[in-house]
């Protein structure tokens, strides 16, 4: 019996996909839900397995087709598995050693391209997953071993006499230029195209405008070292900084709803709910999974959900689910040292919340100098729904909450 093998249902909003990986041949045995292609789409990488056992009988589309939805990529002849004879079994073992790591689809596109051995390369994620920035750590360490051993070979040879004539001997100087000089041109990702039109559209579309503000992070940093072992114990996840600002900026939301709405055409849509992205780097680009109804959460269930967002964006297991809606977005460049940024809008939302590091300096307070851990607040938003006015407030309200975190858990 023939199986089709067709690509998934792909959302309204993404049109196609670009097939980058087959992990199988023509020929081959394939496992029932054993994974066969990875789709990369706008947002997320998608893997394709295969519906039941057999052989892999045609293939009928190839690495970088454009697919849609429906489309036929392959067709599977239902067999039982292949006996495995005696003199074929240490390459087996050693075949299915390496193909049954837990391996996320970019990481066996990369492992594929490259004609890896994932098994030699030590994995850095949970429980010694292998993630895509070992694999490309590994490319890049062996990338420059080869180009030293290179340059050294180049530089012993060009080092000794060459003999021009039988009297005439010229020693030739070490070359040391294209060596150390490596260029690579790689096509464009799916992901990182869209986060160039997204960002264009952003400042081409939308008058876009930030305004400051900064923030005494002293009674929040008290609170989360007072409760966050035992919040830890009771919760099972770490008490972080995000669940705060989470919190902050849905009260900030509340009172004023313009900065939580969208423009349509000539239209204002006012969202009666919290939809918060968080913005999350990955190897593949910047992605932002999205709280749905952020206000229902506590600060636990918020930790929790943002804490799964991160490892299934490392792992590349984002659904589209995870990454759909969205009526307010903040991005924490603090975690890579920013000090000040002026974010972009992510639309069709009206405005994003930059969060950075957190510093010593000295700040008066009630007419003494003293240290304070003091961060930057950036709030960018759409000036033809947002006046000044109402972003300036928006951020006193989230300084307020978070100086006084009281206000976060009383409610007023």
């Amino acid at each position: 019996m023939s199986i089709e093998i067709l690509v998934p249902n792909l959302p309204e909003s993404v049109s196609d996909a670009t097939l980058i990986t087959w992990h199988k041949k023509a020929g081959d045995y394939v496992n029932k839900n054993e994974g066969l292609i990875d789709l990369e789409t706008d947002k997320v990488v998608l893997e394709v397995t295969a519906p039941e056992s057999g052989i892999l009988s045609q293939i009928l589309k190839e690495n970088g087709s454009l697919v849609t939805s429906g489309e036929v990529l392959a067709i599977i002849e239902v067999a039982d598995a292949p006996k495995i004879q005696t003199n074929d079994t240490p390459q087996t073992i050693s075949q299915s050693t390496s193909e049954d790591m837990p391996l996320s689809p970019s990481v066996r596109r990369l492992i594929h391209e490259n004609n890896l051995d994932p098994a030699i390369i030590p994995g850095s994620g949970k429980s010694g997953r292998l993630t895509k920035t070992d694999v490309l750590e590994h490319i890049n360490n062996q990338a420059l071993l080869n180009v030293k051993v290179k340059t050294a070979d180049n530089t012993l040879k060009n080092a000794f006499v060459s003999e021009k004539t039988d009297t005439e001997q010229v020693f030739e100087a070490p070359s040391i230029g294209s060596n150390l000089r490596p260029e690579q041109r790689v096509p464009m990702t799916r992901l990182r195209a869209k986060v160039a039109e997204r960002l264009l559209q952003a400042q081409k579309n939308s008058a876009m405008l930030t305004t400051f503000n900064e923030v005494n992070m002293q009674n929040v940093i008290d609170l989360r070292n007072q409760y966050k072992t035992r919040f830890e114990q009771k919760h099972a996840v770490k008490l972080g900084f995000m669940s705060f600002f989470v919190k902050a900026s849905i009260e900030a939301l509340k009172r004023f709803p313009a900065i939580n709405a969208s423009i349509d055409d000539n239209d204002i849509i006012y969202h009666g709910y919290y939809d918060l992205g968080i913005a999350v780097s990955t190897p593949r680009g910047l992605i932002v999974p999205v709280l749905h109804d952020a206000d229902q959460l506590d600060f636990a269930g918020i930790e929790k959900s943002i804490s799964e967002y991160g490892e299934k964006a490392r792992a590349g297991t984002l659904t589209y689910d995870d990454l759909k809606g969205g009526t307010f977005t903040i991005t924490n460049g603090g975690v890579f040292g920013s000090m000040l940024s002026t974010p972009i809008l992510n639309p069709p939302q009206c405005a994003i919340l930059g969060m950075h590091a957190i510093k010593e300096r000295a700040v008066v307070e009630n007419g003494q100098i003293v240290i304070r851990p003091i961060m930057y607040l950036a709030l960018s938003y759409d000036h033809r729904l947002v006046d000044g006015r109402e972003a300036v407030q928006f951020l006193v309200t989230i300084k307020e909450c978070l100086e006084a975190p009281a206000h976060l858990l009383l409610n007023i």
